[in-house]
């Protein structure tokens, strides 16, 4: 019976991390496509009344004030690992203070808030206190860790797309294009965050930005494997005065076969991975089909006379 509460505690508590973080970061995402629809000429429509709107940036800000007085009394290290962390998961309109102050909103208020409410209905318990402190800290850890699992994810998922990358890349140079403009052609062709961090690459080059500062500027985004042999790799092209269609051709064979080594990493990681399930569910479960009928058959024999 406790066990079973305890499974509904956590699954209650991821459930409302879920929907907070709905909440929090999809309010973002509309509020990022209406300034783009902005940005090409178009209104965007008012769909929210005044007052609801209102009350949302009443508590954003409340969020972000409580975010800014913590970081206060942190090391700038880790606001800006927690930036670093942020723009690697692509959420670049979110400040290190407001994901700081959602934690701590989770953990601390919304604890508080219950543990009131319970205490005024006379229901205050070993079991709500244990539910308070379950809901405390499922509050302080799932945003991070679904944070790095999303910026994980993204990282992949660019390492993965920058094999592409390097063959449209050469095959536009080698046909007689800068690589300033068959980057910008093939930043329109390229799906992904990997896309999205090309076209801010080029939109820091449109203000004026170098496009080896613009690459570093990326590099420092998406600090992967893959973006920073191919930034290392242009930044010397420029530098010693090297062909770029050899440089991005040999990096490209180059990729592809770390993209193989790490196939074969995978696949090799395969069995230590099945061996679990294995050992636990499945090998439990044949013992049991294969042995339980002979096994009862001979205690029943054992007790009759």
């Amino acid at each position: 019976m406790v066990i079973l509460l305890l499974l509904g505690i956590v699954l209650s508590g991821i459930a409302v991390m879920a929907a907070a973080r709905t909440i929090a970061f999809g309010s973002l995402r509309r509020r990022e496509t209406l300034t783009q629809i902005t940005a090409y000429g178009f209104q965007g429509a008012d769909v929210e009344p005044k007052q609801r709107r209102s009350l949302k940036e009443l508590v954003e800000r409340a969020v972000r004030a409580i975010g800014a007085f913590a970081l206060r009394h942190l090391s700038p290290e880790h606001e800006a690992k927690l930036r670093a962390l942020l723009r690697a998961a692509g959420y670049y309109g979110t400040e290190p203070a407001s994901f700081l102050g959602f934690r701590i909103t989770l953990a601390g208020i919304v604890p508080l808030m219950c543990l009131l409410l319970f205490a005024e209905a006379g229901a205050l318990g070993v079991r709500a206190l244990v539910a308070i402190c379950m809901l405390g800290g499922l509050g302080w850890v799932m945003p991070k860790f679904v944070l790095e699992r999303k910026a994980t994810k993204r990282l992949q998922e660019i390492d993965r797309e920058m094999p592409e990358l390097v063959d449209l890349l050469v095959t536009t140079v080698e046909a007689g294009v800068g690589f300033a403009s068959s980057l910008q052609l093939v930043a329109r062709r390229v799906e992904g965050p990997l896309g999205q961090e090309l076209r801010l690459a080029l939109q820091e080059q449109s203000m004026g930005m170098t496009i080896e500062d613009a690459l570093e500027h990326m590099l420092r985004r998406v600090d992967s494997a893959s973006v920073r042999a191919f930034v290392q790799a242009i930044l010397q092209g420029q530098t010693l005065g090297v062909s770029i269609g050899k440089i991005l051709r040999d990096l490209a064979i180059d990729m592809r076969k770390r993209r193989r080594a790490l196939a074969e990493e995978r696949a090799q990681k395969a069995p230590t991975k099945i061996l679990f399930p294995l050992v636990i569910l499945i090998l439990p479960a044949l013992m049991i089909v294969s042995l339980g009928g002979p096994l009862l058959g001979l205690m029943h024999n054992l007790a009759s006379p």
